[in-house]
């Protein structure tokens, strides 16, 4: 329809037409729209919308100016529509922590630019993404990320998917900002908060702490099968265990009168005892404790040690325990800082 020659009100006139009327109503009368909430391929049809409008007769302004007020009346309840409007109403009602986390989200969005929020990531976040998305959304994804960062996803993402990503990538030259704008925005509502965990431990940790506290034979008994159906989850679980064995190769000689000095000496010389009658490694770190303290508590200790004779099984590992847990306590708090069996340079220093 050629709105330059209408001479009456068509019932049929596209809603878009409708639109650019009582937009050209609004802002005629010095209203203000926030239009950019719309997508820009919204903004850019209205616009072209508009820009048709030349003249248009009285009786069609006052009809579409009626029917836009009669839908307004029939409203019975309007709510935000969007995800960042509903954090902003709902924000005061939601429990603090994720309030606090939505409106983190919503900090760093800028112009409804939702990117940032994906560049930010962890390296392990944005590989998950690389795996689970289709092929189209991720190369659009690493073409936003700094050189750097994408480089290192890509070097991290199985090959032939990395190499499905990268030829994909050739097909975006085309691909509408409003596209891109979109994506990130939905890119940042699945990935842009912390994945709900029930563990605040990872599984090596709280399965170490339970084993540490295991009876020895229980413990090997334990990571021998472990061993057998996962080699790699029994290795990373080994590094995770502290036992009076692991005192000579992982804790540093100048530390140990701190982790010894809230131990009890009776329970030091009777850890010190058994250690030094059972096997190697015990025996290995029953000596380091004694070449780390003075020659003369050393020798105290080793006389007093050696006067107490065979020590009961539960007696000796009820007393190493102790030593132990007083160690890891420390290197908890962050007072000590044990070695990595796996790190040479470290071993080589200590």
């Amino acid at each position: 329809m050629d709105y330059a020659a209408a001479s009456s009100f068509d019932s049929n006139l596209p809603r878009r037409r409708k639109a650019a009327m009582v937009v050209q109503m609004l802002i005629g009368d010095g209203g203000t729209l926030s239009l950019d909430q719309l997508p820009e391929t919204l903004q850019l049809a209205l616009t072209r919308e508009l820009g048709a409008l030349r003249l248009v007769d009285r009786d069609t302004v006052a009809a579409v100016a009626a029917e836009f007020t009669a839908e307004l009346e029939a409203v019975g309840l309007t709510a935000p529509g969007t995800h960042d409007g509903a954090v902003m109403a709902l924000a005061d009602h939601l429990s603090p922590p994720l309030a606090d986390r939505l409106r983190a989200q919503l900090q760093s969005v800028r112009n409804g630019d939702h990117w940032p929020i994906i560049i930010d990531l962890k390296l392990d976040r944005l590989v998950a993404m690389m795996q689970a998305e289709s092929i189209e959304i991720c190369a659009v994804a690493l073409s936003k990320l700094p050189v750097a960062k994408a480089a290192e996803v890509l070097s991290k993402t199985p090959g032939e998917r990395a190499r499905r990503i990268t030829y994909a990538m050739s097909q975006t030259a085309k691909v509408s900002p409003d596209t891109v704008q979109r994506i990130g925005a939905a890119l940042a509502l699945d990935y842009g908060h912390p994945a709900p965990i029930a563990f605040d431990k990872a599984p090596v940790q709280r399965l170490g702490a339970i084993l540490n506290a295991t009876q020895t034979d229980t413990r090997e008994d334990v990571l021998v099968g472990l061993g057998e159906e996962d080699p790699d989850f029994a290795s990373d679980v080994r590094k995770a265990i502290f036992t009076f064995k692991d005192i000579g190769p992982r804790v540093k000689p100048t530390d140990i009168p701190n982790c010894i000095r809230s131990i009890d000496a009776e329970v030091l010389t009777t850890a010190i005892a058994a250690a030094l009658a059972a096997d190697e490694a015990h025996v290995a770190s029953a000596e380091f404790i004694l070449s780390s303290v003075s020659q003369r508590m050393a020798g105290q200790i080793r006389e007093d040690a050696l006067e107490r004779g065979r020590i009961k099984k539960a007696d000796a590992e009820a007393a190493m325990s102790e030593i132990t847990k007083a160690i890891r306590e420390m290197a908890d708090g962050g007072v000590i800082t044990l070695i990595d069996p796996d790190d040479d340079e470290a071993q080589q220093d200590s």
